[in-house]
């Protein structure tokens, strides 16, 4: 069984997270979403919601493709994560070269501590490139318009979260 790790803080998860997490239903046969806590990054959802957001996101793609997603949270190093799902790929959207550089250090680091475990990037679509979740709440606090960028689920609970 193919099992690749997609890993990231989604917060909130975007209509750019939602295809990579499609196309690289693809290549594997179980996709673990793995949540991020990353306490550094200071998220706007909790834990809890990010992974709610997550699962209600995924369970339309496990529908449509009839392959396995599981949500999985997680605290540790990238690569220790990795193993205790089992993952021998771990999946990486790429938007911009910026992107690239810091992923590229990401690599050589996670092959030294297992090059067993492979990385594989993929590209976002064309027409999801300029979305970051960084950029998605921006505009929502500001009153804007983030329709573009979020499932309707996720811009309810953006407006949501801002009226707290």
């Amino acid at each position: 069984m193919r099992i690749g790790l997609y890993p990231g803080t989604f917060d909130p998860i975007t209509l750019g997270h939602i295809d990579i997490i499609q196309r690289a239903m693809a290549l594997v046969d179980r996709l673990v979403i793995g949540v991020a806590i990353n306490r550094d990054k200071g998220p706007m959802f909790s834990l809890e919601e990010r992974v709610a957001m997550v699962e209600a996101e995924c369970a339309a793609i496990q529908a449509r493709t009839g392959g396995e997603i599981v949500v999985h949270p997680f605290e540790n190093l990238l690569i220790d994560c990795a193993r205790d799902v089992g993952a021998g790929i771990i999946v990486r959207g790429l938007r911009a070269v910026a992107d690239f550089e810091y992923e590229f250090q990401m690599v050589g680091m996670n092959r030294a501590l297992d090059a067993s475990i492979e990385t594989v990037f993929m590209m976002a679509d064309a027409r999801r490139q300029a979305i970051a979740s960084k950029l998605v709440k921006e505009i929502a606090r500001l009153g804007g318009d983030v329709s573009k960028f979020v499932t309707p689920p996720v811009q309810a609970a953006l407006r949501s979260h801002l009226k707290r």
